[in-house]
């Protein structure tokens, strides 16, 4: 699987984040400001690029942000490590949105983290793997997360939702101190605005032969990048850094869009991260 997001999409975020205008930024890396235009669409540039002077003036990494530029992606994940952990990627008008199902092996008691934009996929593995789907996490109330999310609580009504989102009926408000037990697995959260008012994490552990963690991050971090920090990048980099970066680095991390990565392959390879 590619990158959610390009060196072009990186470049481009980073000017919003640091609000650098296009003419500053095309002059430290050297381009016209048709050739950053460019760049920033396609992810490529017929164009040298000074990455060390257009690193310096986005708050990038230079060696990081090249990695990105060559080609760099984060090691493929043998689900088989955690038992049992599923991707679900749905696809509508050219966005892809992964979702997640997670269930005990033994008692088979499941659980969701997102909807993606259509339930048909997670209802077969439910019914292939003879499920019993206990609980709905939701990292964030953007659409293309909860767009499946009536025909599931329809085919489920007594599915346990779980949410930051502050219009949500209390019984359905995640508060910091919970833990949620799905068979032997546990399940606790993170809040982490910036891309989203409601921007939450779900960390899952406890898996069978001391699996490292697993978390459910949403639109926080994107393998190589981060989302867009619709609410406040500054805020959103400081919870990245405080509630994913903070994880063990084995941990693997599910973002919402793109490929599954890790703590270390983030602190190693992601440009928006120059420490």
């Amino acid at each position: 699987m590619s990158l959610e997001d390009h060196w072009g999409d990186i470049i481009r975020k980073a000017r919003k984040a640091a609000n650098v205008p296009a003419e500053q930024a095309a002059k430290a890396a050297g381009l016209s400001v048709e050739q950053l235009s460019a760049l920033e669409s396609s992810g490529q540039s017929a164009a040298p690029v000074n990455y060390a002077a257009l690193a310096q003036a986005l708050h990038l990494s230079a060696p990081k942000l090249e990695g990105i530029a060559k080609g760099w992606l984060p090691s493929a994940k043998d689900l088989s490590t955690w038992r049992e952990v599923r991707v679900i990627p749905t696809e509508q008008g050219g966005n892809t949105v992964n979702c997640y199902l997670v269930w005990d092996e033994v008692s088979r008691e499941a659980a969701l983290f997102d909807t993606g934009w259509t339930a048909e996929p997670v209802f077969q593995i439910i019914a292939a793997e003879n499920l019993q789907l206990k609980h709905l996490f939701l990292t964030h109330s953007h659409e293309d997360h909860i767009a499946a999310l009536g025909p599931i609580r329809e085919r489920f009504p007594k599915i346990l939702i779980h949410t930051d989102s502050k219009s949500a009926p209390p019984q359905h408000k995640n508060r910091r101190n919970d833990c949620i037990h799905l068979g032997s697995l546990r399940i606790t959260n993170r809040e982490t605005p910036g891309h989203a008012e409601d921007g939450v994490i779900y960390l899952v552990g406890n898996f069978s032969e001391d699996a490292p963690h697993v978390a459910i991050i949403g639109d926080t971090l994107f393998a190589g990048s981060m989302a867009t920090g619709f609410i406040s990048w500054e805020e959103l980099k400081k919870r990245v850094r405080s509630e994913i970066f903070s994880l063990p680095p084995g941990t693997l991390l599910c973002p919402g869009h793109g490929p599954l990565t890790t703590v270390a392959e983030e602190k190693q390879h992601n440009p928006f991260f120059t420490d």
